[in-house]
């Protein structure tokens, strides 16, 4: 295979991420195409990236999740390959060059991502040891959604990420869905990305993080496996959240309380087939 960097458009979601987004703007090449869904609908980032960046294009939105925002850059691509990354992800100098020199010496694939910069936090899964295909290319079973390289050719139905997952698990949901296709995903080993991942947050966006990281576990597990299957693997989740809620209410501490209020919550709404609805607002 041929990859050039013009056959690339990068597409970054963002959401009140007008303090982070520019390091990962800045540390892509100027000329390269960019896509950014804004679904904080944020007129004044959109008016400041234009002016700053070439080649970018910046889609306002409401806040319809990772999934769903993704999907509209990926729909709105022009190019033969996609670069979905987070707002928080930083190439360094030779991320690129290498990952394109080393996809240029194999001949297919689907999903492919460079290697966390952190080897405490790999940025992929295998169920068993990784096979080593080629030089500094390992076969895995799915990658981390903070960067994600997609080949658009594989993807003719546009069937991208499944917008039923608001928040979580969405990449694990397409990579498992890509591998039953029996098509290839890859991490390149040569080539380090930087995720800064979780930040300082407030109370509100930590009690949506968790709603939603309980109803996609179960919505997953549902989807993939059955619905008593889902029961099976979520139920540790649900008696360790039981216990928590009634530890953190007899120590007053309501903060913690609600954490775990939020995840019962979320099993629950998806246990009844609600869909992913919970908001920050709610």
């Amino acid at each position: 295979m041929k990859l050039n960097l013009n056959d690339i458009t990068f597409i970054i979601v963002t959401y009140q991420s007008d303090k982070i987004i520019k390091n990962c703007l800045d540390s892509l090449p100027t000329e390269s195409k960019k896509i950014i869904i804004e679904n904080s609908n944020n007129i004044n980032l959109e008016k400041e990236l234009k002016k700053k960046y070439d080649n970018i294009e910046v889609i306002l939105s409401s806040n319809i999740g990772m999934g769903a925002g993704n999907n509209i850059g990926l729909k709105a691509c022009k190019t033969s390959y996609a670069y979905v990354l987070n707002p928080d992800t930083k190439f360094h100098d030779d991320t690129l060059k290498n990952l394109i020199e080393t996809l240029n010496n194999i001949n297919d694939f689907t999903l492919v991502s460079p290697l966390n910069d952190n080897k405490n936090f790999p940025n992929y899964k295998k169920s068993n040891p990784s096979t080593k295909i080629a030089e500094n290319i390992l076969s895995v079973d799915s990658i981390d959604g903070f960067s994600m390289l997609f080949n658009l050719k594989k993807f003719k139905n546009q069937n991208f990420f499944d917008e039923n997952f608001f928040l979580y698990l969405e990449n694990d949901d397409l990579c498992l869905r890509v591998k039953k296709r029996e098509e290839l995903i890859y991490i390149v080993t040569n080539s380090l990305i930087n995720h800064k991942g979780s930040i300082s947050i407030n109370d509100k966006l930590e009690y949506l993080r968790n709603w939603h990281w309980m109803w996609s576990k179960f919505y997953f597990n549902r989807k993939h496996y059955g619905y008593f299957k889902a029961i099976s693997k979520i139920s540790l989740n649900f008696s360790a959240a039981c216990f928590k809620y009634l530890i953190y209410s007899f120590l007053l501490n309501s903060h913690k309380k609600k954490i775990y209020k939020m995840r019962l919550c979320g099993i629950f709404a998806s246990l009844i087939g609600k869909k992913s609805s919970f908001r920050i607002d709610n």
